[in-house]
């Protein structure tokens, strides 16, 4: 599953896992992702690989408007977003 992600300055997305590997392309501006509590801050043309059930986060920490194009690599069948149970 492929996906397009816009965010606007100060945007938060909060933890939460995926049941698969998430590889980002950041298209622009300054995302910083809390990969297990540790922050990194990429720039357009960077890459982050995010494995299967790891809690992460993000947040635009730029003054402009933040973007990525994220790939999701999920077992056929499985939620890309797992919920407790």
């Amino acid at each position: 599953m492929q996906v397009d992600v816009d965010f606007e300055p100060d945007k938060l997305f909060g933890g939460h896992i995926h049941a698969g590997e998430e590889i980002i392309c950041v298209l622009e501006g300054s995302p910083e992702y809390q990969i297990q509590g540790k922050p990194v801050t990429l720039k357009a043309g960077d890459v982050l690989f995010i494995p299967a059930v790891t809690i992460h986060a993000a947040r635009n920490v730029g003054d402009g408007n933040a973007a990525e194009f994220a790939t999701h690599v999920v077992e056929k069948g499985k939620p890309l977003l797992p919920t407790a149970e």
